[in-house]
């Protein structure tokens, strides 16, 4: 999650959630991923002090606690409608009965090299034995709530050389997943500051789609996105690089999103997020959309409802599918940096509506084709409905 040369000593890992205020006393819950109208967003290693100003925002989870948890940050976040995911320790579980806390992690980006003691440089990844073997004593003394696994870069991107002797060696990581109940990662393309990577927004949905073969789709996929420049005093993500990469993440099958706040460069802001008003207003917006639709990006996906082609062979579209509430839904984004023109067809579905969400416009679908138009890295999300609603 934090690059190499700015590792910070707690953990990165992911997110559940609930919308609602829980008291302290109140049992915890089973499992808040049940809840199929409400979606997990999160922060990593925020401060409890910014929960109520990351709520108005849309975040509904924190993933880390800086020395923590105690009990006054706990009742903070308790005020604020938090839940939080953190390792389990000895302090975390002296609060073990309170539903504020809905999962447990791992430490962060085990498939890195791990830093030698005393200067001595950098040993190979933490080996995935150790990670199951630790997966089991934390569900043999909590077996109720979820544990999380972040990894690295290396998900997405072979060639990572944080992986140390074990980069170019993705076969590393269907283990790594074993010891674990919900798998995420993080990449930051659009500050990223290698040329393989740099740019390229797809890197994100890659990762996912790579984690989702690893679990075999038996468990959910989370992803961490970039909202700062982090260490590149060059570029800083625009507001629509951070929307592409969720949407592009959701798109490919994400089940959460955990946005990355923290700026190293060129000078240190934990909440760089909140400092940033433009990212703070995109992000506010996009979260709600999420919410809005969770219902719809908990449904099924139906990639026999539709079918689609693009003008240009180099920029393909990457599509979900899902019906909810007598609609059907298809999210559609532009995997590349170019423009095309994406034909879109519903089989046997007849004349339609389609409703662009979010862009105030809607498109007539005869006999269920219709074509739209991709600039770059586009979202476009569509409601379909039969002519006569």
């Amino acid at each position: 999650m934090i690059p190499r040369r700015e590792r910070l000593p707690l953990t990165l890992l992911l997110t559940l959630v609930l919308g609602t205020t829980v008291p302290a006393d109140e049992p915890t819950v089973s499992n808040p991923l049940d809840d199929p109208k409400s979606f997990p967003i999160a922060v990593w290693l925020q401060a409890p002090a910014n929960a109520e100003r990351y709520r108005s925002i849309g975040i509904n989870t924190y993933v880390g606690l800086w020395r923590g948890p105690t009990e006054e940050q706990l009742d903070i976040l308790d005020a604020a409608g938090m839940r939080l995911i953190c390792g389990q320790n000895d302090r975390s579980l002296r609060f073990k009965d309170r539903a504020t806390i809905i999962g447990w992690m791992h430490g962060d980006e085990p498939d890195n090299a791990q830093r030698l003691p005393e200067g001595g440089g950098y040993g190979p990844p933490i080996a995935t034995k150790t990670i199951v073997d630790q997966y089991r004593v934390i569900k043999q003394t909590d077996p109720d709530r979820p544990v999380l696994l972040n990894l690295g870069q290396g998900v997405a991107w072979d060639g990572w050389r944080g992986r140390g002797v074990r980069t170019n060696h993705p076969e590393d990581y269907p283990d790594y997943v074993e010891g674990c109940d919900i798998a995420s990662f993080d990449i930051y393309p659009a500050c990223h500051d290698h040329p393989d990577v740099a740019g390229n927004l797809w890197y994100v949905p890659l990762g996912v789609e790579r984690l989702r073969q690893w679990t075999e789709d038996r468990k959910p996929v989370w992803c961490c996105i970039e909202t700062t420049r982090i260490n590149n005093s060059d570029y800083s993500p625009s507001p629509s690089d951070t929307r592409v990469e969720v949407w592009m993440a959701l798109i490919q099958g994400a089940r959460g999103i955990i946005y990355f706040c923290h700026q190293f460069q060129p000078n240190f802001i934990e909440a760089g997020l909140l400092a940033d008003d433009a990212m703070s207003r995109e992000v506010a917006a996009l979260n709600r959309q999420i919410q809005e639709l969770a219902p719809v990006l908990h449904a099924p996906d139906r990639p026999d409802l539709a079918r689609v082609s693009s003008s240009n062979e180099d920029v393909p579209i990457a599509v979900a599918v899902r019906q909810y509430d007598g609609a059907t839904y298809l999210f559609a984004v532009s995997m590349r940096d170019g423009e095309t023109t994406a034909t879109f067809t519903l089989p046997d579905s007849g004349d339609v509506r389609v409703e662009v969400l979010g862009e105030d416009r809607a498109i007539d679908a005869a006999e269920g084709t219709w074509q739209d138009r991709f600039e770059g890295y586009q979202v476009h999300l569509y409601r379909i409905l039969n002519n006569d609603e």
